[in-house]
């Protein structure tokens, strides 16, 4: 954290500009800290704190189980890392409408760029997953109204997400989302888009920002960079893409581990320690104590 050089207003500042450049920008999911300063290393616009990545974390399923005060705990721990905007899942707000409103307050006190609500019932599920519920449309413009009252910032981004495709079909999800951006929603997710056809009528019929869900295993294909900008998307996430890769990894290495009992035949997929100390830049921090950097990592025998 010693080596971030933006506050979070300017961060919030930077995705204003974002949404507004007509670019489409990526924003990976961060399953840690750390995962957040790879994102920046890489040089994607942005971070992605998925809920249902911090209720794995926990482990615990996505059905609103993770508690608020979890939520923005780890939304903070992300946020303070990295110069990129971060926006983050608030669920369904945690609560009644006043409750939405100061998850917001405490989201944007916490550093975040932005955050998004949705209109799903509690306990909710994911969005990919069959069965869902929602609420009536008053009752999630009550929400995102309130949500919006909760900010101090006029660029901290309210993205409102609509699970209603799923539930009432295409037509009904549209008309929620136009009534989400009068009560004062920034920007809108339109969750579980069956197809490009689909994709592409959310856009025609709503004129802000739009953001993107390509998750692994649901219900849209996962679309190409350029299709999602053509389509005219302003943001893509990627939610638990990370958290996937890096316990598929980690399951392996066990399963190594128990079966020949040592990692010898592992070292390869593993970050070299090397590489995890520039990550979290050793030698940055030399520049506050000089007695904290004074090793050098050499390469070792794998075998």
């Amino acid at each position: 954290m010693l080596f971030t050089t933006k506050t979070a207003s300017q961060k919030r500042a930077d995705f204003r500009e974002l949404l507004n450049d007509g670019k489409l920008h990526a924003f990976p999911g961060a399953f840690n800290p750390l995962c957040a300063q790879a994102i920046e290393r890489k040089g994607f616009s942005g971070v992605y704190c998925s809920g249902a990545v911090m209720a794995a974390d926990l482990c615990l399923p996505d059905v609103g189980i993770a508690n608020q005060d979890e939520f923005v705990t780890r939304g903070r721990q992300i946020a303070r890392v990295t110069d990129l905007p971060t926006i983050i899942d608030i669920d369904t707000g945690f609560g009644e409408p006043m409750s939405a409103a100061r998850t917001v307050r405490l989201m944007e006190e916490a550093g975040l760029a932005g955050c998004h609500i949705e209109d799903q019932v509690m306990p909710k599920r994911c969005g990919h997953l069959d069965g869902k519920e929602i609420v009536d449309k008053d009752t999630m413009v009550q929400r995102v109204r309130a949500a919006a009252a909760g900010k101090l910032d006029s660029n901290f981004v309210l993205i409102a997400r609509s699970d209603a495709r799923a539930v009432e079909g295409l037509d009904q999800a549209i008309d929620r989302m136009k009534a989400y951006v009068d009560a004062g929603a920034d920007m809108l997710f339109p969750e579980a888009l069956k197809d490009e056809s689909e994709f592409e009528a959310v856009r025609e019929a709503i004129d802000v920002p739009l953001l993107a869900n390509m998750t692994e295993f649901g219900k849209s294909r996962l679309f190409n960079r350029s299709e999602l900008e053509n389509l005219g998307y302003n943001v893509v996430i990627y939610p638990v893409t990370t958290l996937r890769l890096a316990m598929g990894e980690a399951l392996r290495g066990l399963d190594h581990i128990k079966a020949y009992g040592d990692q010898n035949g592992i070292l390869d997929k593993m970050q070299h320690r090397r590489d995890l100390y520039d990550l979290l830049r050793y030698e940055d921090y030399n520049a506050f104590d000089q007695d904290l950097f004074n090793f050098e990592v050499v390469d070792t025998p794998t075998s």
